[in-house]
């Protein structure tokens, strides 16, 4: 849903950054991480969960680190050799002022793809991760094999102003905010997470994600808000009609209006008919995302998991698995 997203976002951003305590376990995932140089003085992370047959290569969303990926990761091994990739800007990667237009992304994922020899590999992205998968196998079709969308194919050109306003006419969303006992260890934000979303990113992502103070507490993101600026500004409305591999893609539709009063219980009919108008107008948003990729990929197999997090391969682990596995079989 957009409001979860918003929400997740928000508190990503108003938490509490220096380096991370290098004598802390703070990564538990069975991973190697290199860095992998895709323009002069420009490093990308890039993880490598090892594993069996076609190589599958894993993109991170807005503000996430390719650990997020951690513990999903692992389970997808027995059929599939698997890679995560941080982009510029983000976690260890490197932070250089330019070079966040889609194509430069695209660009640094086909660098890192040439550089580990992977020949024809599984492209996964998650939220904005999609934007890369679509530039890469519009561009390089006979690069990639296959790709998976998870929640990452949604106009980001839509305008949301007026959705926005009407919801800060709902009361506050019954929803936690982290205190300062809840950022004291990477484990008390992780149970915290857990409480307010239902589910907890994976250690390794929010310790690089955020910086991790002396005393183990959590600290402010380590990326600065212009990254995030600068990668929107070069989106565009999403142009599927170039695509000629195959498509596995994740919806998220929104929870009917009855589920999320639970969250943010409307007093009256006035706040029960805004909650209403948002859940038609997000539903719309998610069914036209859908139809859009539909019209240039007329075989996309598309998976609906209504009321799933944005967060969906966390929330709903065990069905994001089960079709991302069905579909890798299929790949030729």
């Amino acid at each position: 849903m957009q409001h979860q997203k918003r929400l997740i976002v928000s508190f990503l951003i108003c938490l509490a950054g220096a380096a991370q305590n290098s004598t802390t376990r703070l990564d538990p995932s069975v991973h190697q991480i290199r860095m992998i140089t895709v323009e002069p003085n420009v490093q990308l992370e890039v993880l490598d969960w090892s594993g069996r047959g076609r190589p599958l290569v894993m993109l991170a969303g807005s503000g996430n680190s390719a650990h997020v990926f951690d513990g999903f990761a692992e389970k997808l091994t027995n059929r599939n050799h698997v890679y995560g990739i941080t982009r510029r800007g983000y976690g260890s990667s490197s932070r250089p002022p330019s070079g966040y237009d889609s194509a430069r992304l695209a660009s640094d994922v086909l660098v890192v793809i040439d550089s580990l020899r992977l020949g024809r590999p599984i492209l996964l992205g998650h939220s904005l991760g999609g934007k890369e998968l679509t530039a890469l196998a519009t561009e390089h079709p006979k690069r990639i094999s296959g790709l998976i969308y998870i929640d990452s194919t949604a106009d980001p050109t839509y305008d949301w102003t007026a959705n926005t306003e009407r919801r800060k006419r709902l009361p506050p969303p019954a929803v936690p905010r982290p205190t300062k006992q809840d950022l004291a260890s990477v484990q008390a934000y992780r149970d915290w997470q857990v409480r307010a979303w239902g589910y907890a990113m994976p250690p390794g992502d929010i310790s690089n994600v955020f910086g991790i103070n002396a005393d183990g507490s959590v600290a402010p993101q380590k990326t600065p808000p212009w990254v995030g600026d600068a990668i929107f500004r070069g989106t565009k409305k999403p142009d599927y009609s170039g695509i000629r591999v195959p498509v596995l893609a994740f919806f998220a539709p929104p929870a009917p209006p009855e589920q999320q009063a639970k969250t943010f219980q409307p007093l009256n009919e006035e706040q029960r008919a805004i909650l209403q108008s948002l859940y038609e107008e997000e539903l719309a948003f998610s069914r036209n995302a859908s139809s859009t990729l539909k019209k240039g990929v007329p075989d996309a197999r598309i998976v609906e998991i209504q009321g799933a997090a944005h967060y969906m391969f966390l929330s709903n682990e065990s069905e994001v698995l089960r079709e991302i596995r069905l579909f890798a079989n299929q790949i030729r």
